[in-house]
């Protein structure tokens, strides 16, 4: 084990935790294409907030390098890769960080290397879409070479369930590489892990545990639909069901980030493929793609009950990032809010502390607002449940709430 060198591909949400966990035990190098990011972590700043600055100093007293140089990942013989897996604008799998990840490490690959891919993707990739740009090494794989699959389950924001107290998968291409995956992930995962018969079936386990959080979801906000029509309040029923011991705390809202509003897309594509319709997973996500239209419809309806015109109304939207408490934008919903508020002709202004304003700007042109006045707007939609919002006083404001607070 003394002799294990890690190279982590990607540092992001997912490759940056997991980079640090290792460093306790290893030698890691990690690399990202990003000048920007590898320039900030060398001075102890993780802009995705996942590590504090005490743990980014942990992690450089560790002497864990960072580099953009792929020389740098030579030295290593063990490598994660923990790249984005997004879908293209027609919802199919957008495997190019892969490709180009693997590309990389074929640049450097060497007789008796292990390669673990943690990026989410459907049964099959990793062995028939990875291996081959890796064997453009000139090595062979089961042979110069072996594979892992190790999903990440890495939760933004969430400073209870971290990397190394949840229980891992990991698979691998043969019996002795699984031994070598299960002794480097053994080193740093205090929760366990748990040993997958083979690579497909790790990888379908980590796409499906995001499936069913969409399906659940997209059941709940059928609910809210309903019980709307109805004159009840959802989440008030959901309160009452939840006294039952086995009933699923799920709750209404907006789905999107990197992962659930993305992985199931995965596993359709797959289904597809093979001549299978799956009828209820693309059910959930006709649902939840349009929740942001429906959000948007019903603040624009508790504005005209209140005898507020629309069009030209001034709207606060509260909250950009995906999720509550956590700085992440990536295919947050809410735009599908503001989009369909200024497609009525309202005036809207966003508000987010957590959210970074050039990252804003560039994804979806929008400025932010530091210290919005409450009294300068007609409605506010308070749409990321972001504890900060608790200290605003929205009593004297119209407001629609898409998460509670």
């Amino acid at each position: 084990m003394k002799d294990i060198k890690i190279g982590i591909i990607g540092l992001g949400y997912v490759g940056m935790p997991l980079a640090a966990a290792f460093s306790d035990e290893f030698s890691v190098v990690g690399f990202d294409l990003f000048a920007r990011r590898i320039d900030e972590l060398k001075n102890g700043i993780d802009r995705t907030l996942e590590l504090s600055s005490e743990q980014m100093a942990k992690v450089i007293k560790n002497g864990m390098k960072f580099s953009s140089n792929l020389d740098d990942l030579k030295e290593c013989n063990f490598y994660v890769v923990t790249v984005p897996t997004p879908i293209d604008k027609n919802k199919r799998p957008d495997l190019t960080p892969l490709y180009k990840a693997s590309a990389s490490i074929a640049k450097v690959l060497k007789k008796g290397d292990i390669v673990v891919y943690e990026s989410t993707v459907y049964p099959g990739v990793t062995e028939d879409e990875c291996v081959p740009v890796l064997e453009t090494s000139g090595l062979k794989f089961g042979v110069d070479f072996e594979c892992g699959y190790s999903p990440e389950r890495i939760n933004p924001g969430d400073k209870e369930h971290t990397v190394t107290k949840i229980k891992k998968i990991i698979s691998a291409s043969s019996p002795k590489a699984l031994e070598i995956v299960e002794a480097v992930y053994s080193k740093i995962i205090k929760a366990g892990v748990y040993k997958a018969s083979s690579i497909k079936v790790a990888e379908a386990a980590k796409v499906i545990e995001n499936t069913q959080r969409d399906i659940n979801i997209a059941f709940v906000n059928e609910l809210l639909m309903l019980f709307n029509k109805m004159n009840i309040d959802a989440n008030e029923v959901l309160d009452a069901a939840s006294t039952k011991w086995n009933f699923l705390g799920f709750r209404p809202g907006l789905v999107g980030g990197h992962c659930i509003g993305v992985d199931p897309y995965y596993l359709t594509h797959k289904a597809q493929e093979l001549g299978y319709h799956p009828e209820m997973i693309l059910a959930g996500r006709r649902i939840n793609d349009n929740m942001g239209i429906y959000h948007a419809d019903q603040a624009v309806k508790l504005m005209i009950k209140n005898g507020l015109k629309v069009n030209g109304a001034k709207v606060l939207v509260l909250g950009i990032t995906f999720k509550e408490n956590c700085p992440d934008i990536r295919n947050s919903r809410v735009i599908d809010v503001i989009t369909e508020l200024k497609d009525f002709g309202c005036d809207v202004s966003v508000c987010d502390p957590w959210a970074d304003n050039d990252d804003v700007i560039r994804e979806y042109g929008i400025n932010l607002v530091n210290e919005p006045k409450f009294s300068e707007f007609d409605s506010v939609v308070l749409a990321v449940a972001h504890d900060k919002f608790r200290d605003f006083d929205l009593s004297n404001s119209l407001v629609y709430k898409i998460k509670r607070i």
